[in-house]
């Protein structure tokens, strides 16, 4: 396995990202993994070599850099009513789906001149927070992305003129949208907004609610893991990568 850290140059500075690969020769496709808003951790750097062992090329970008170099937050910002929890809702708030577009276009760039990472036929994954980035990036660049997935992602279906569910018809690529049942920050009607406007498109796509599942349930350091259901969370993962990436 090969892992680095290198800064991207981007209008806001640079990006700090990590990436990993298969040391055998490439090149890989890629996956491009957004963070979830508690931000870069060792917990996300296992879960992208999870993804880069079985044959992928994974960036996963601190979205946060444009807030200085090293932001991170503690395993506290999870505890509500704590103060990283309510400074991980401010760093929520820097960010919007147009700044993560203007990332993706940046992160593209960089992965174009690199000898390890196939330029075509990328997938894009987002969890909680970037759920709608993902579903976003696969909307504007639907030429590269060729599949998105998210798993508890919120505002997927809002009354901004941004929101993920409105680019529907954008979409080249095919989507695969996860969601607990028994997760308060992804009620039911704001999915099925989700799913009608897919379903008015030629979208090739899957929802599926995870039993007894609540927000968070993929991550180990959670207090919502449920193991069967981040296994299978990884067994669909691989399953969409694999038919459309490889």
């Amino acid at each position: 396995m090969i892992e680095q850290f290198v800064d991207i140059d981007a209008k806001g500075g640079p990006i700090e990202t990590f990436i990993c690969h298969p040391e055998r020769k490439g090149p890989w496709p890629v996956v491009i993994f957004y963070m979830d808003a508690p931000g870069i951790r060792e917990e996300l750097h296992d879960m992208a070599r999870r993804i880069a062992t079985v044959g992928y090329y994974v960036i996963l970008p601190n979205l946060y850099y444009r807030q200085g170099r090293g932001v991170t937050l503690s395993r506290d910002c999870t505890t509500e009513g704590s103060a990283e929890f309510k400074r991980m809702f401010e760093l929520m708030g820097t960010l919007s789906n147009q700044l993560i577009v203007d990332d993706t276009a940046t992160l593209l760039k960089f992965l174009d001149g690199q000898p390890a990472a196939r330029k075509a036929r990328i997938g894009a994954l987002g969890y909680c927070m970037s759920g709608p980035f993902a579903v976003t990036a696969a909307a504007r660049f639907p030429d590269r992305i060729a599949a998105a997935a998210s798993y508890h992602g919120v505002f997927l279906a809002t009354d901004r003129p941004d929101s993920p569910h409105l680019l529907a018809d954008r979409i080249q690529g095919e989507l695969y949208l996860a969601f607990g049942e028994k997760d308060h920050l992804t009620p039911p009607a704001q999915i099925e907004t989700v799913r009608a406007a897919l379903q008015k498109t030629d979208v090739k796509f899957e929802i599926e609610i995870y039993p007894d599942a609540g927000h968070g349930f993929v991550f180990p350091d959670r207090t919502n893991f449920i193991k069967p259901a981040a296994e299978r969370h990884w067994e669909r993962l691989f399953e969409l990568f694999g038919r459309t990436l490889q």
